[in-house]
């Protein structure tokens, strides 16, 4: 039923929001009176390229920038070139409106897209602004009925983080191009997000493991009845001195106090061996209540980390979906800081609650929920189910991601309003001597679970997969203070201390947000910036700097130091939302940032005198003990040693590149073999690794009449004959005579209708051409063996398309069933390197990703990725008659 408030009485209301899909969802509840169309977006922004820059300022020092860095920091804004005919559009409706209502989201940015709106609109109607948490028939009848003002000091807020983000990419970046490499980019946020992965990286890589051993005791109770009847329990101490764990070892792999035994192996088996015979009995017994409280409902952040761990969702795919849930109306608004429901959504959550559950499993008073994120803003709920009452997954008729993700916040929302769970925790402490009179102390913990509560609906996972689960028990025999017990089976147990583990998205995610850097709704985009710009890469789930990173992090560190500390990065945030909240003024923050102020640099000081950056120094990273340095270059990272060169491998994680495995690339061929000369040109054939892979190729013989002061031009210029080794070939077996064969590739087979056949070896395999046409090879040898009447036989026949050019190859793996389309995943090798497919999407494998080790979460998120940005399918239309031809309307006067 169309949500119109009662009659128009004819008056006409054009509607504004930011997206095609939440436009269509808010015309089917407005209804009759009501044009609702989408700015698909921002439709202005600060210029990205030079033509952007109207004429009049192009020849303004501060042009480039986009910001009038002279003149109070007045940005210049352009209509974006792919929104003009929108904006020709929105135009043209308001001509025939009564009333403006600007219903982008209620957040800082969507407050500044109707500001923009409302500025190149220019409208001569009363303009509302129109705001919602959901998109539901009600909501939008009460956003429509209590319109508000636009909230400027929002704009402003938003407007100071445009200009920062501008100046400080516009600024810097070019430092980086200059110094590290073209074409990088730095950012405000994306800067110190990469810091905080490089720094993890580093921590990994000066971590030295610790070897510890201790005892695992399996004691019977001796009790028939009694299940369980018997328990493992570790040695906690020896004569009173306790055994050292993991938590007693410092990063450089030593104690970090004397007061422990540092049992080794030897020393642990040979108290085994004392042990055998001895009897053991209960010390003690504690016992203790165990609660645990429902977790808050999601906020943008928690529902990014928790899709991360239990979906397999990147934070990028996981807002993509989220956002397609709000505009079709099945939850509320996704980006915000708050975790407190509304009193609908306390109500519409006990009630399903109670429904499912029953009433023993609801307390009597709803549950309250209070932030603790400092710069939390709680202008919006928490993420949850639309409407009054909430529809169970199965009543969505969702299906795939969109299923799976509403059903993550549906059972979040639900459980945060049922009662604790509760139980028992048993500390159980089991004493014995050693038969040369050591007393020794083993130690074993239990849980039991008594009330689900909460848990019956929803259990949060956790980013280390060996800690236990919420919901997880482990059940004691029921014990009392000197029972006798036997040991049933005595082992010795070797344990290592691990580095600090590389960050995920839902890690990473999770330090930004307790370290206030960046707001939240940007996570998704920040992290997804990192990735596509190569400065990280994943590994599975980890996400791991590239050395790059290394060297770009290096150089803001000793030269921009400011600009990449945390706490500086974190008090920006709040500047911005002091100014959000009438607390602090745009220009003098900005005046700050740029210029400095009381003797701190600014922005501007900071980059205009480079001349103390070594570029080579900054990309050089030497390894310890060794002579060796690692070396980013143009072309990639590089091993050096006094001139000679060894490339680094493309997938080699910067933790991996130890002293052992840099000396060990170093004994490698490294491909500037040579083989021996060609007989019949008299050239030397040399093998070399070069960055496309190892290939062979001759040295060609210096020009002795070329002068400085007359060159051949280079493309004059003789040039050398070059072939890819065959992938069944390696650098240091190849011969002179493989490369001589390589080198006669391209071979010229014979001649069909007057026309060559040439034998080529291409980026997608062996081929043979003739003219326009080819056919491809079966095999690399068949370049040297193909005769002309194969040739013929292949032309004869029509030539495939797609992948099923051959028979198809078996899998390389089978990696279980996609949770999205159930069907199976398999990695297969393809044109283009290994990729995983379910048979109707295909996606290739990233950097860091291998066939060995890829697992399904990790194909399941490469495929949905790869469906979200697959073009939508065309639609089919009838072609229709030409109508007739309208006569020509009189030009509109111009108003």
């Amino acid at each position: 039923m169309p949500a119109n408030n009662g009659s128009t009485g004819g008056t006409r209301r054009l509607v504004i929001v930011e997206s095609p899909a939440k436009a269509k969802t808010i015309k089917d509840y407005l209804g009759a009176g009501y044009m609702v169309e989408s700015s698909i977006g921002h439709i202005r922004d600060l210029p990205e390229r030079a033509d952007d820059i109207p004429e009049k300022y192009k020849g303004e020092a501060w042009a480039r920038l986009g910001v009038n860095v002279e003149h109070e920091f007045e940005p210049l804004y352009v209509v974006n070139a792919d929104k003009r005919s929108q904006v020709s559009k929105l135009k043209q409706l308001l001509k025939d409106a009564d009333e403006l209502y600007l219903a982008t989201d209620e957040d800082r940015e969507g407050e500044a897209i109707a500001w923009h709106l409302r500025e190149v609109l220019k409208p001569k109607v009363p303009v509302h602004r129109m705001v919602f948490h959901e998109i539901t028939p009600q909501a939008i009848r009460d956003a429509v009925a209590n319109p508000r003002d636009l909230n400027l000091r929002l704009v402003d807020a938003q407007e100071t983080r445009r200009i920062l983000d501008r100046l400080y990419g516009y600024e810097v970046s070019p430092v980086l191009w200059k110094k590290v490499k073209p074409r990088l980019s730095a950012g405000r946020v994306q800067s110190v997000a990469t810091r905080l992965v490089v720094e993890r990286e580093r921590e990994r890589m000066a971590f030295t493991s610790a070897h510890y051993w201790d005892l695992q005791a399996l004691f019977d109770t001796g009790k028939a009845e009694e299940r369980p009847r018997d328990f493992t329990a570790t040695l906690t101490s020896v004569d009173g001195k306790r055994v050292a764990q993991g938590r007693d070892f410092a990063t450089t792999g030593l104690l970090k106090t004397n007061d422990v035994l540092h049992l080794s192996e030897a020393a642990a088996g040979e108290l085994a061996g004392r042990l055998q015979g001895s009897s053991f009995a209960v010390k003690s017994v504690e016992r203790k209540p165990y609660t645990r409280k429902p977790y808050a409902p999601f906020r943008t952040t928690t529902l990014q980390q928790e899709a991360s761990r239990k979906l397999g969702f990147s934070a990028k795919y996981t807002m993509q979906v989220a956002q397609r849930l709000y505009e079709n109306g099945f939850i509320t608004y996704m980006r915000t800081d708050s975790i407190t429901l509304s009193e609908t959504a306390v109500a519409a959550a006990r009630s399903q609650a109670i429904k499912l559950y029953g009433s023993a499993y609801v307390p009597d008073k709803p549950r309250v929920y209070t932030s603790k994120v400092k710069s939390a803003q709680e202008a919006h709920e928490a993420i949850r189910p639309s409407g009054e009452e909430f529809r169970t997954p199965g009543e969505t008729g969702l299906n795939g991601d969109q299923f799976r993700l509403y059903e993550l916040i549906w059972q979040r929302t639900v459980s945060s309003q049922m009662k604790d769970a509760v139980g028992e925790s048993v500390t159980v402490k089991v004493r014995g001597a050693s038969a040369t009179g050591e007393d020794v102390e083993f130690s074993a913990s239990g849980r039991t679970i008594t009330f689900y509560g909460f848990l019956k609906a929803y259990v949060e996972g956790a980013d280390d997969p060996s800690t236990d689960r919420d919901d997880s028990e482990k059940r004691l025999p029921n014990l009392a203070e000197g029972d006798a017990l036997s040991v049933s089976r005595l082992d010795v147990a070797g344990h290592s201390t691990k580095p600090p583990a590389r960050y995920t998205e839902a890690s990473l995610v999770k330090e930004m947000e307790d370290r206030e850097i960046g707001r939240p709704s940007t996570y998704a985009s920040i992290i997804g910036t990192i990735l596509d710009r190569g400065y990280v890469f994943k590994k599975g789930t980890a996400l791991v700097p590239s050395f790059l990173a290394f060297a770009v992090v290096n150089l803001l560190e000793q030269h921009f130091g400011n600009l990449v500390d945390y706490e500086f990065t974190a008090e920006m945030e709040k500047v911005l939302d002091d100014i959000a909240n009438d607390r602090a003024e745009r220009v003098p923050e900005l005046q700050r940032f740029y210029y400095g102020e009381d003797g701190d640099e600014g922005l501007k000081e900071m980059v205009t005198d480079l001349g103390d950056i070594d570029a080579k120094e900054i990309s050089s990273f030497p390894i310890k003990g060794t002579d060796i340095v690692i070396r980013v270059g143009r072309y990639g990272p590089y091993l050096d040693r006094g001139g000679a060169r060894v490339n680094v491998p493309e997938d080699m994680t910067p933790d991996e590149l130890t002293a052992e495995k840099a000396e060990e690339l170093f004994s490698r061929p490294t491909g500037d073999r040579e083989m021996g000369t060609d007989p019949v040109t008299g050239h030397m054939i040399v093998a070399k690794d070069g960055r496309f892979g190892p290939y062979v190729t001759e040295i060609l013989p210096t020009q002795e009449e070329e002068t400085p002061k007359r060159r051949t031009k280079k493309a004059d210029a003789a040039k050398p004959r070059t072939s890819s080794l065959f992938k069944s070939m390696s650098l240091d077996t190849v011969t002179l005579e493989d490369a001589l064969k390589l080198l006669s590739i391209p071979r010229v087979v014979g001649e069909l209708e007057g026309e060559e056949v040439v034998a080529y070896n291409g980026k997608f395999g062996p081929y043979l051409k003739k003219a326009a046409e080819t056919r491809s090879l079966a095999a690399e040898e068949e370049l040297f063996t193909v005769t002309i009447e194969q040739a013929k036989e292949l032309f004869s026949q029509p030539k495939p398309r797609g992948r099923g050019r051959a028979a198809a190859a078996p899998p390389l793996r089978e990696l279980g069933e996609d949770p999205n389309s159930k069907k199976p995943v398999v990695v297969k090798e393809g044109r283009f390197g290994p990729y995983v497919t379910d048979g109707e999407t295909n996606a290739s494998l990233r950097k860091g990703d291998t066939v060995e080790e890829i697992t399904i979460e990790r194909a399941a998120e490469l495929l949905a990725e790869r469906r979200e940005r697959a073009p939508a399918p065309k639609k089919t239309t009838t072609r229709k008659a030409p109508a007739k031809k309208a006569p020509a309307k009189k030009p509109a006067a111009k108003s």
